[in-house]
């Protein structure tokens, strides 16, 4: 892509008087390396496009679009999923931010708000909104997890019955009784 923007950006460097236009495109390899990061089977297509606009003189605000298809397995029979993602990435970036001195804390209304780095990773800011946004369950149509069976092969599967706390025990009390007589 011819306009692809630098994965890193200097936000000293950009113009503070109009938004800066911003677009990654990841390539094959890219791609391929990603997807071995975040645990999952492939990342097909991979898009993060949109603009740093200012806010102030020193202050940035990131609005993105990322779309992405990914593949994961299915967490029940271990096929392919593929999905599309098509998420719109916010952030705000402040220079002055008051730093957090309390052990806890409670959660902001805005969690989009960050400390403004020198350096702006355009990359690790596409990369966690995609680990974000992939299904965290990703399952074929039809699949359930009824008909699974988990034991190993030659073995018989553990049924409803064996999980319950006193299953064994008349099993235990009828063998005990036949050994006395």
């Amino acid at each position: 892509m011819s306009d692809q923007t630098p994965s890193q950006i200097r936000l000293s460097d950009l113009p503070n008087r109009r938004e800066t236009r911003i677009a990654l495109e990841p390539d094959a390899a890219a791609r391929e390396k990603l997807a071995a990061e975040l645990g999952i089977s492939a990342i097909r297509k991979l898009r993060f496009v949109g603009t740093l606009s200012p806010l102030g003189r020193r202050d940035w605000h990131l609005q993105a679009d990322l779309g992405a298809t990914v593949v994961q397995a299915c967490v029940v029979t271990l096929d392919p999923v593929t999905t599309r993602i098509d998420e719109t990435v916010t952030r705000s970036y402040v220079a002055q931010l008051d730093p957090i001195e309390a052990a806890e804390i409670e959660m902001p209304e805005d969690d989009t708000v960050e400390q403004a780095p020198d350096i702006l990773d355009l990359a690790a800011v596409m990369t966690e909104s995609l680990a974000l946004a992939l299904p965290a369950y990703p399952r074929v149509d039809g699949a359930s997890v009824e008909n699974a069976n988990f034991t190993e092969p030659g073995k018989a599967a553990m049924t409803d019955e064996d999980t319950r706390p006193f299953a064994g025990l008349a099993d235990l009390r009828n063998t005990l009784k036949n050994k006395g007589e």
